[in-house]
């Protein structure tokens, strides 16, 4: 089966990102801004980028594996795993109710596909992440392992750990990419907490570090390949992706006061006219 050129997914992130803000909209609650920001690296991961079976296998071996740490973006990541078959689209209409497996934070205990470990309590997906990496490197398998991480939830000690572990261990079939929008829920991660020089850290802790537009298709897809390209070589790998909170929906862009606000009636019919229907609403 062919990969989807640019265009496509170009396409495909237009729906996903009218997914999350019906998804959030209908229930009053979630996180739009840093899952739109977001939207157009999860599509390419799995539509693109990411070796993966067609059905979901919990263990996840002979694929590659992707771990979502800052949980609360869960909107563009259900939208993503439906809309690529892990289970049917009309389910994202249970978005955030009782009793459902599409939950704010990604849960197990409810048994989503595509969900393998609980997340959203920030600051541990980096440290799962690194203890599936040497699972696949002790079985003796050739994948990738994926994680995603938000500038904001750079200030929790664990990630830190976690970098310092992986590159003790050489754990170079490891890929982190942090989502660097430079916001945060309390406001601009400059004045919450300055990040530094995160590139700068980052190497400095042990890590190959490359730097992508995450806002930009073509880019995105092309930055991935390369962190692919760098695996293997005895380090792991940081995916320094700048994106913009919000990024689709020009009311939303560029600022924290959309982190966890979902949009009114009028707000939601605004941002939908700015989105391409181009798979069929759920």
């Amino acid at each position: 089966m062919s990969k989807p050129t640019t265009q496509e997914l170009e396409r495909i992130a237009s729906q996903v990102r009218r997914d999350i803000v019906r998804m959030v909209h209908a229930v009053s609650s979630g996180h739009p801004g840093g899952s739109l920001g977001c939207t157009d690296f999860l599509v390419a991961l799995y539509f693109k980028v990411m070796d993966r079976k067609d059905s979901f296998d919990p263990d996840g071996r002979n694929e590659d594996m992707f771990f979502l740490s800052n949980g609360h973006i869960s909107p563009v990541w259900y939208s993503v795993l439906a809309r690529s078959g892990y289970f049917e689209v009309s389910e994202l209409s249970t978005f955030r109710k009782l009793n459902t497996r599409l939950q704010g934070h990604p849960a197990t205990e409810e048994g989503l596909p595509g969900i393998r470990v609980a997340s959203g309590s920030l600051g541990q997906g980096l440290s799962v992440a690194c203890g599936a990496a040497q699972v696949k490197k002790l079985n003796g398998e050739n994948n990738l392992v994926y994680a995603l991480l938000g500038d904001g939830e750079l200030e929790e000690g664990q990630i830190w750990e976690a970098a310092m572990y992986a590159a003790h261990h050489k754990i170079d079939n490891l890929i982190a990419t942090v989502d660097y929008n430079g916001q945060q829920i309390d406001g601009p991660t400059d004045e919450v907490m300055s990040l530094g020089d995160l590139r700068a850290k980052w190497e400095a802790f042990g890590w190959t570090v490359i730097e992508s537009n995450g806002n930009n298709m073509e880019e995105v897809v092309a930055k991935l390949e390369e962190a692919k390209s760098l695996s293997g070589q005895g380090k792991p790998i940081l995916n320094l992706m700048t994106t913009e909170m919000g990024f689709g929906v020009d009311f939303m862009v560029g600022t924290h006061k959309w982190h966890g606000v979902a949009p009114n009636d009028e707000q939601l019919a605004d941002a939908l006219g700015q989105l391409e229907e181009t798979l069929g609403d759920y």
